[in-house]
């Protein structure tokens, strides 16, 4: 078959402009093979949940529901932290907190949502067991941030939240016994038969000793970061034992207690809250991180802040503190940190490896803690 010249030339020059086409649209697109569709599959961030020690069980819970229901972080770790919240057994948060020095349980807590930019607070709450909730009704409903005292009880109850007494038995009959112990010239009595007497006399108080201490601090804090990268953060506590009332400590202060930048990472702390405030803790150590630091290096410098910033009558002869401070950060990349100021503690973890406790970085070892006075506990 004879093929004209101006017809193969047609042809000829429509089958170059098809591979020209071609190569263009391959150039364009390149070709991804099997190992990099893997990789391009793979999440962009690795979902990790960090808290304090009593956290153990909210960050198993959190990182369950970031990972498996796909819940978003602020959600997750508020339905951590609910888990101590509401257990009675815990008289540091929530349910059961220990009372101030009226017998009142008066909650603090503050949460912060990294993608909205977003957060809320509450102080002195009164008869609400779950303050962490109430905080991020007040974020996520009003256009204020906190909301203390009768008119964070207010709001809570027209958002629908139950009332209740949160001093049990427990925290009531510990009350009992510090108000025994506090002065020998009061009207209170020290009601405690021999065979339950302890400590004796004259004791030397611990630091670990929370039946027995003047003041005892509990608290917890939680943070998260999913596979998009995004964060938060939530500060829940009863605050110091016996303290005056309508005291409130860093808790529920954003920047000291928590803070979550979503480009950063989030941080936040346990312990002393008077000692925390002065620095803005969990801000800075954030912002720390945003200069180049790891998560245990940001800490470990804040710790050093908190000491400097200290009054002379909280330190001992070696300039060392007489009070507890730890504080916990979670880098966006996945990072995870803490510092405190002596040895021993340890902190929650939960991530591919499973929900675990983590040593914490310390300044002073456990032989340099400072001791505490001795004090006189009058018995019936």
């Amino acid at each position: 078959m004879e093929i004209s010249r101006r017809k193969f030339l047609g042809t000829s020059a429509a089958a170059a402009a098809a591979l020209t086409f071609d190569r263009s649209a391959s150039a364009a697109t390149p070709r991804i093979s099997v190992i990099d569709r893997a990789r391009v599959s793979e999440p962009a961030f690795q979902p990790v949940v960090v808290a304090s020690a009593n956290g153990i069980r909210g960050v198993a819970r959190a990182y369950d529901m970031i990972t498996r229901q796909n819940a978003d972080t602020l959600d997750a770790i508020i339905a951590g932290v609910n888990i101590q919240e509401l257990d009675p057994e815990d008289q540091s948060v929530g349910l059961g907190g220990l009372p101030n020095e009226e017998g009142v349980v008066q909650l603090d807590a503050s949460c912060m949502h990294g993608p909205t930019k977003r957060a809320g607070s509450v102080g002195a709450l009164e008869d609400i067991a779950t303050p962490s909730l109430v905080a991020k009704a007040v974020m996520d409903y009003t256009d204020h941030i906190m909301l203390v005292g009768a008119g964070a009880k207010k709001f809570a109850l027209e958002m629908g939240f139950k009332e209740q007494n949160l001093l049990t038995e427990k925290s009531r009959r510990d009350w009992l016994r510090w108000k025994a112990c506090l002065n020998p010239v009061d009207n209170w009595l020290d009601t405690r038969s021999d065979s339950a007497a302890s400590p004796p006399p004259t004791a030397s108080l611990s630091f670990d000793d929370p039946l027995h201490v003047k003041f005892t601090t509990g608290t917890i804090n939680m943070n998260a970061v999913n596979a998009a990268g995004d964060m938060s953060s939530v500060t829940t506590t009863s605050g110091l034992s016996w303290k005056v009332p309508g005291r409130v400590g860093d808790s529920p202060i954003i920047g000291a207690g928590q803070y979550c930048d979503n480009s950063v990472g989030a941080a936040g702390s346990t312990g002393r809250g008077e000692a925390n405030i002065k620095v803005c803790g969990a801000f800075l150590i954030v912002e720390f991180m945003r200069q180049g630091m790891s998560p245990d290096q940001a800490c470990m410098k804040t710790i050093d802040r908190v000491i400097a910033m200290t009054e002379r009558r909280l330190l001992d002869p070696a300039g060392r503190p007489l009070f507890d401070l730890q504080f916990y950060a979670l880098h966006r990349d996945g990072r995870f940190g803490s510092a405190t100021a002596y040895e021993g503690a340890r902190f929650s973890v939960a991530d591919a490896s499973g929900a675990r406790l983590v040593p914490m970085k310390f300044k002073f070892a456990r032989s340099e803690r400072p001791q505490m006075p001795e004090v006189r506990c009058r018995r019936a």
